[in-house]
């Protein structure tokens, strides 16, 4: 391209009225390798297109692959290191914690070190605490709407060795702030419900009837059947459904014909989901042992041998009853149409009256003449 036709074009490009013509166009070839873009290298990293896929679609300038592959490698490398650094610093300050619990929530940091201290320097034991050996101390605090703040009722306290810990494990069920403590190694999980244990976490207590939620709407009962057919007989399956369309709400209730099927089918962990979905199971409750509270009985006769004027025992039934009842009272029902002097209104009065005939009635007197 000469100099001449070069100016041309870029007053062409400049002047947006000036129409361009075809000399004036630029030439783009589509044969040429394209650079690696930001979202290409994103979805290389995260592993959801290959550089062979990419390739098949666009021409990849092999430069920028170079680069995104030293890129990845740098950042691996960083990323070990710092692992490493993590790990090094982990196994260099090894925590001894305990878990505080049942506080007060009007206690405070301030409250507790000054408890432990002051514990410690009455006692006999040669483990000594300061302020100094408490690492750290961390109490969540409650969100209020900018009230007086409070804890949560639990605190945690990092000590420098083991036997400091061991010593405030020791201080469980002392008094602080008209508050018994519990406290334990912050690494003892005893105690805690396990998530995995449906028997455990169930509601209700065990029964012969499985409670299954959260199921698909194309749920039917002999899918439910098949399911859990392993863990027992089946008596019957009553499922919740939709009026109109006769499809699953959702839930259901599986009849065992005893507890063990239904607890097998809390225990088995391979029941836990129904065509890939996660379902919710726990007992359900069984009618049949619910107990009726009975009302009291009303208080029998008894009979009582009174003396008689003759001085013979004559038998009288007297009856107690357990609660009298109010005598009844009498309401006369006002008449509507009396008014509060007791006259009959005038609009029922006119009702009654006799009225005479609108038709024409022919004459019964005597002609008269004058002359």
């Amino acid at each position: 391209m000469s100099i001449e036709e070069e100016s041309k074009i870029q007053e062409a490009l400049v002047d947006r009225t000036k129409k361009r013509k075809a000399e004036d166009e630029i030439e783009i070839d589509l044969k040429s390798s394209v650079p690696l873009s930001k979202k290409q290298k994103r979805l290389l990293r995260r592993g959801k297109i290959t550089l062979e896929e990419l390739n098949k679609k666009f021409n990849i300038d092999p430069d920028s692959v170079e680069e995104f592959k030293k890129e990845k490698e740098g950042k691996e490398l960083n990323e070990k290191e710092d692992d490493v650094d993590e790990q090094k610093t982990v196994k260099k300050e090894k925590k001894f914690g305990v878990w505080i619990g049942n506080l007060s929530f009007d206690t405070t940091k301030e409250d507790i070190i000054r408890f432990i201290i002051a514990k410690n320097k009455n006692s006999e034991d040669k483990v000594e605490i300061s302020e100094e050996d408490i690492v750290r101390t961390h109490m969540p605090l409650a969100q209020n709407d900018g009230k007086k703040v409070r804890n949560k009722g639990f605190c945690y306290m990092d000590f420098k060795t083991k036997e400091q810990m061991e010593y405030v494990v020791t201080l469980s069920e002392t008094h602080l702030n008209g508050r018994n403590l519990l406290i334990k190694d912050s690494k003892n999980f005893d105690g805690r419900p396990d998530k995995n244990d449906l028997v455990s976490m169930s509601k209700n207590p065990p029964s012969r009837i499985l409670f299954v939620g959260n199921l698909s709407f194309d749920t039917t009962d002999d899918l439910l059947k098949r399911h859990f057919q392993h863990c027992g007989e089946i008596v019957k399956i009553r499922m919740a459904t939709f009026q109109d369309s006769g499809k699953c709400k959702g839930f259901a209730f599986v009849d065992f014909k005893d507890e063990e099927g239904a607890t097998k089918a809390l225990k088995d962990k391979n029941c836990r989901k129904i065509t890939q979905r996660p379902i919710r199971m726990e007992y359900g409750e069984d009618r049949s042992k619910r107990q009726v509270k009975k009302k009291p009985q009303e208080a029998q006769t008894k009979r009582f041998d009174l003396p008689t004027d003759n001085g013979s025992k004559r038998p009288e039934r007297i009856e107690t009853k357990s609660a009298e009842k109010p005598p009844a009272r009498n309401f006369k029902k006002k008449n509507p149409h009396v008014d509060s002097n007791n006259r009959l209104k005038s609009s029922v009065a006119l009702a009654s009256a006799p009225r005479a005939s609108a038709a024409i009635v022919p004459s019964t007197g005597k002609k008269v003449k004058f002359d």
